[in-house]
């Protein structure tokens, strides 16, 4: 097996890797500036903002790692093997294999893209993503194929000022504190065994910034649907009489000719 490289501080992948995400970031905003009407308000426009490179994130990075696990591999004719060591995966139990191949281990270890480099950058703070983890693999796929659609349906549902936007936020950044704590409570419960803990940049940066944005956004999504929610019933209740007579007007109104009359019957 290739020999884990020493961790470093910075490395060119750690900057690249940094880049990308400011990159997507950036994209998501100017999506924002265009798609957005001017007078659109603060929340709305870093809601939209947060679900763009919501969607792009889940899309490019954790597609990428997705593509690693099911197309990127190493066989024991590579010639990187060490022969005296067992030909199995050190993320999967014995006598599993991933996809049931016995003669490949998969995983971005083993890639030779840009977007191997960043996820064997990024596995040297978390081992489980170079490998064929199947927690890990199981939660990207819902991740790729569920939350990043949902995440873009957001952005159009804001765009559209559709009354059911809330619904999908809630929905979504549900999915979301439970794909993070499902990520981390295995390792926590083992003792962190794949993390590494005592290099900054690993720890503070990869380990925590990035994946606690994945929560506290979250979280405060969840708390402005609460206040929403909560604000709304509220009205409700407090005006439930006009509004019945509001509405009954309304279908006044609205009640089409001759209905209950001889205005709508065919003369013989």
């Amino acid at each position: 097996m290739s020999a884990t490289a020493e961790p470093q501080l910075i490395s060119t992948t750690t900057v690249l890797s940094l880049a990308s995400t400011v990159a997507i970031l950036a994209v998501a905003y100017f999506a924002s500036l265009q798609l957005l009407p001017s007078s659109t308000g603060t929340k709305i426009r870093l809601l939209f903002i947060w679900h763009a490179f919501d969607s792009l994130i889940h899309f490019i990075l954790e597609g990428s790692y997705l593509y690693n696990c099911f197309f990127s591999y190493t066989t024991q004719a590579s010639g990187i093997w060490n022969p005296t060591e067992p030909f199995v995966s050190p993320y999967l139990a014995p006598n599993v294999y991933f996809l049931g191949q016995r003669d490949r281990i998969y995983g971005a270890e083993y890639g030779t893209s840009p977007f191997s480099a960043l996820w064997r950058e990024y596995a040297k703070a978390d081992k489980r993503w170079g490998g064929s983890d199947l927690t890990v693999i199981s939660l990207e796929l819902l991740t790729v194929l569920v939350a990043g659609p949902m995440a873009l349906w957001i952005c159009h549902c804001l765009r559209k000022q559709r009354t059911d936007s809330w619904f999908w936020m809630i929905v979504l950044a549900t999915g979301e504190l439970y794909g993070g704590f499902m990520t981390f409570a295995p390792e926590w419960l083992s003792g962190n065994p794949n993390l590494e803990t005592g290099n900054f940049m690993y720890k503070y940066v990869y380990l925590f910034f990035f994946n606690t944005i994945w929560v506290w956004i979250p979280l405060w999504i969840l708390w402005e649907a609460y206040q929403r929610i909560c604000a709304n019933a509220a009205f409700i209740r407090n005006n439930g009489p006009l509004l019945r007579q509001l509405g009954q007007q309304q279908q006044r109104v609205e009640q089409p000719m001759g209905v209950g009359g001889d205005g709508g019957k065919k003369r013989r």
